[in-house]
């Protein structure tokens, strides 16, 4: 069980060495409350992540919100939050101020424009964990590959996917657990 300025301070580096919001963040969530300090294992943060995911409102806020309340309760929760938000709010507050007089500087956009490569490496990092974590395999991998396509290219709302794909797998669990019987 963390101290609660622990958790403060764990959430707190998150906030802070992390560009790109609450996506961006998983790999050093995952790093830091899993790895480093083995708060939770692997496979409840993966858990963690995907409720979170799920609740309403900023991902990363979620994730601290539910790290914070599942290692130390509602005192978790608001320690968690305040450490997770306070530097990203400073910094958006700084950027507000400032940003209508370095909007159209080159060295300002030329800084987001490198930035940008990290941000999409972060994102995908977790990918692939969460990838591994559900056992997507060679086999079943074009599953996220055509929902991936069908929401790009054909504009199908992502809505209609998730629906369909959970009435896929009861049709499949279905079916599976007939044949077993029949076996």
């Amino acid at each position: 069980m963390p101290k609660l300025y622990e958790l403060f301070w764990s959430f707190f580096k998150i906030g802070t060495f992390t560009i790109g919001g609450g996506y961006a963040m998983i790999p050093l969530m995952e790093k830091e409350i899993v790895d480093r300090r083995k708060w939770i294992d692997r496979e409840e943060f993966m858990d963690i992540m995907v409720v979170s995911q799920a609740m309403p409102g900023i991902f990363a806020v979620n994730m601290a919100t539910t790290v914070g309340y599942k290692l130390r309760g509602h005192k978790g929760v608001l320690v968690s939050i305040i450490g997770n938000i306070a530097i990203p709010i400073l910094i958006i507050l700084g950027f507000a101020t400032c940003f209508r007089f370095l909007k159209g500087n080159a060295a300002f956009e030329a800084i987001f424009k490198g930035i940008r490569p990290a941000v999409v490496a972060l994102i995908a990092a977790p990918v692939f964990n969460m990838a591994k974590t559900a056992k997507i395999s060679w086999r079943n991998c074009w599953i996220p590959l055509l929902a991936m396509l069908l929401i790009y290219l054909l504009g199908v709302s992502p809505v209609w996917i998730i629906a369909t794909t959970i009435i896929g797998g009861v049709l499949y669990s279905i079916w599976k657990k007939r044949k077993e019987g029949e076996a």
